[in-house]
């Protein structure tokens, strides 16, 4: 293989999303060829999930062909959940989920930094302080200096008004980052795997809502763009594609019935394709007059030795035939020949990674791997069975399946012919040393509103890399492509959806509750329960407690036979004579080895399977707390642990449903509670809301918590005249 080019070939998505790619259409691989042939890049800012501009980033991924992507500060940690009763942690997990699968319709990139939702937040001086401005700020660089955009678009003004202080904070430092990402003094830890990168502009996306927001139909320094238009691949207007996008946020109750509108910001009515007018006010860099890129050279000419990739690549779209796109072959293996040649940069890197996946469709080249479990632990012994096939007549030789983290790899020589799967069967070894599968960024404790991660090339992305990856070789043409991949498994819950591999502990633990409140100096029982993932499972569990607080006995041994089977092992916690709080810790210990991990299982139906494993560990609070009343209704929204809590500090509780709103139920209440989300989630409430009014005009005690204004089930929900803002 001496002389030959090399380059990687990235997977447009992973396993984890269907069960097989759709095969790409010509009109497909034209309109990739066209990408390639473009040089633009945008980088759009906002605060959450859910922020960003699926108009905009559809007509400019789409319609234009530019390297589009979507940075969002947080990942929605904060938020409510529609869908159910994950939050937090869980809910940022399936948000950030929620936004790469929008992206995979709407065209764009997807980028996240390690600040957290941490709720809402009046003031961005306040959300810049629980962030660490510094913190965050260096992560907007990173990802300017890995992404290179030529321009940046923010969401929201940095002109503090009545609106959110996460999202004014967002673009505050959207426009510093600006400013600090060209410059070699800013951030040099980064400059090792990096380099400084200055955009031409950073421009305000105005009129989209929220004050501050700017005057939307012009004035100095504002640009319009149309965004308008129709998707010529899929028939398909942008504004319609960006409903789709945006309806991908089904936690947030996007694209739901009664939920809030499914186009978003700038999208409007889904479906139109006419004309759509967007305002872009000028924050700083160089002025623009007819366009947001302005000024920018979007050929291969602005990249030393490109001149003639341009010319190579409009040639070869002309020649494009969609009756036979092996035709063009020949044509793109001679422009990847000359792309192999060019100085490396992250932009041209990704343009590497786009011919490659043009030439594979061209060809109908699809490789997989599927592997006997979804699920491993350190040490087990990974059956894979690896597919190529190639849906032409082009000669493709299967070189080789290599296994990066173990350092292995399958070398023999396979000819691949048209529409005849070849298969290759291997076994390798999961090493000793991997950890179980956790979110990046929530394997260790972070503080209130960042997340801590030790490894900075992870900061950015928003998933983990593969567990065990793995690298097929192909020989096309005399030049080697490799591929990047990954095992992925049925997932048993849903016979359409692969799962990728996640790496688990032989035992899981966890605790009954999150929180246990105990009476100063008092003892309770405290009960960690074990799961074993793998037979035969014996050792020892271990509560930890800091200073202060007793737990008896040190250890206790236990045994489980059989996979799936349960212990419940209890342990006797004292509590200071003092007021405290403490994190209480368990873990077991098998054959020298520690695993102190929950499980926590995140399944949505539009969403790839999530695994959480964090460390199974009790908040307990030492506190001497006095209740009024003793009985309390409650009736479920979309999901809270309130109910729990109440039963913590020694309420009685009471389910309640819409028929039990009933006066002989109300009135032995000392309150009712209606959970989060309630009159957006269920219908059997309006009907019985003025048994519930006369309760609190008798002098009953009601607490509603979070609803939103769109999608109400009831007209009217207090027992006097008032109105509430969105």
């Amino acid at each position: 293989m001496v002389g030959l080019a090399v380059l990687a070939s990235l997977l447009a998505g992973y396993p984890g999303v269907s069960r097989a790619a759709e095969l790409p259409t010509s009109a497909s691989i034209l309109q990739q060829m066209r990408s390639f042939s473009t040089m633009g890049s945008v980088l759009y800012i906002a605060a959450h999930p859910d922020d960003e501009n699926t108009q905009a980033i559809t007509y400019l991924a789409r319609g234009r062909g530019y390297r589009t992507a979507y940075l969002s500060l947080t990942r929605g940690d904060g938020g409510q959940n529609l869908l159910g009763p994950g939050f937090r942690e869980q809910l940022g997990v399936a948000r950030s989920q929620e936004l790469l699968a929008a992206r995979r319709l709407d065209g764009g990139r997807q980028y996240f930094t390690r600040a957290i939702d941490f709720g809402f937040s009046k003031d961005y001086r306040e959300t810049l302080r629980i962030w660490d401005r510094q913190a965050v700020l260096a992560d907007i660089v990173r990802v300017i200096r890995s992404f290179r955009p030529d321009v940046i678009v923010t969401r929201f003004s940095p002109q503090p008004g009545d609106t959110h202080g996460h999202h004014t904070a967002s673009a505050v430092l959207a426009v510093e980052a600006f400013t600090l990402a060209g410059d070699p003094r800013a951030f040099p830890e980064q400059l090792g795997e990096l380099t400084p990168w200055q955009p031409r502009r950073i421009l305000h996306n105005v009129g989209l809502g929220g004050a501050g927001a700017g005057v939307p139909g012009g004035g100095t320094g504002v640009v319009k763009i149309d965004v308008g238009g129709t998707d010529t691949v899929l028939g398909e207007s942008f504004a319609s594609i960006a409903a789709r996008s945006r309806a991908m946020h089904k936690t947030q109750g996007f694209g739901m019935d009664g939920g809030p509108g499914a186009g978003g910001p700038g999208a409007g009515a889904p479906g139109a394709g006419g004309p759509r007018t967007q305002s872009f006010l000028l924050l700083g860099g160089e002025p623009a007059t007819q366009d947001i890129l302005d000024g920018v050279d979007t050929t291969w000419n602005r990249v030393p030795g490109g001149a003639g990739i341009g010319r190579l690549t409009e040639e070869a779209i002309a020649r494009f035939d969609p009756e036979d796109p092996t035709a063009s072959v020949p044509a793109l293996l001679t422009l990847r020949r000359r792309v192999s040649v060019l100085p490396m940069d992250p932009v041209v890197s990704d343009k590497r990674e786009q011919l490659d996946r043009i030439i594979r469709a061209c060809i109908g080249l699809e490789v997989e791997t599927i592997v006997d479990r979804s699920e491993a632990v350190p040490g087990e012994t990974l059956k894979m069975r690896h597919t190529a096939v190639v849906r032409s007549r082009i000669p493709v030789r299967w070189m080789a399946v290599r296994y990066p983290s173990v350092q292995r790899a399958v070398t023999k020589v396979l000819e691949l012919r048209a529409n005849r799967p070849v298969r290759r069967d291997a076994t390798q070894i999961l090493p000793a040393t991997t950890p179980p599968s956790q979110p990046y960024w929530l394997r260790k404790e972070g503080t209130v509103g960042l997340f801590h991660v030790d490894d900075p090339s992870l900061i950015g992305r928003p998933e983990n890399p593969p567990a065990f990856p793995i690298e097929y070789v192909f020989e096309v043409g005399r030049q080697t492509l490799v591929i990047s991949g990954e095992p992925a498994a049925a997932d048993p819950a849903n016979a359409a959806m692969h799962r990728r591999l996640d790496v688990i502990p032989p035992v899981s633990l966890r605790f009954a509750s999150g929180v246990q409140l105990f009476a100063p100096g008092a003892a309770r029982p405290v009960t960690v329960e074990l799961t074993a993932a793998r037979a035969r499972a014996a050792g020892t569990v271990q509560l930890q407690a800091p200073t202060g607080w007793k737990v008896t006995p040190a250890s206790r041994p236990f045994r489980l036979g059989r996979e799936g089977e349960q212990a419940r092992i209890t342990f006797t916690v004292t509590a200071p004579d003092q007021l405290a709080t403490a994190k209480l810790e368990a873990s077991v210990e098998i054959n020298g080895a520690r695993f102190n991990h929950q499980r926590i299982e995140v399944r949505y139906d539009h969403i790839p399977f999530q695994l959480l494993q964090p460390a199974a560990s009790l908040k307990a609070v030492s506190l001497d707390l006095a209740i009024r009343g003793h009985h309390v209704g409650y009736v479920p929204g979309a999901g809270d642990d309130v109910a729990g809590c109440l039963e913590q500090m020694g309420y009685a509780v009471t389910q309640l449903t819409g028929a039990d709103l009933t006066p002989d139920k109300l009135r032995p209440l000392d309150a009712v509670v209606i959970g989060i989300r309630a009159f957006n989630t269920r219908t059997d409430l309006a009907e019985h809301l003025p048994a519930l009014f006369a309760y609190v005009e008798a002098g009953g005690n009601v607490i509603a918590q979070y609803n939103l204004s769109a999608g109400l089930s009831a007209n009217w929900l207090t027992p006097f005249h008032l109105r509430i803002s969105r």
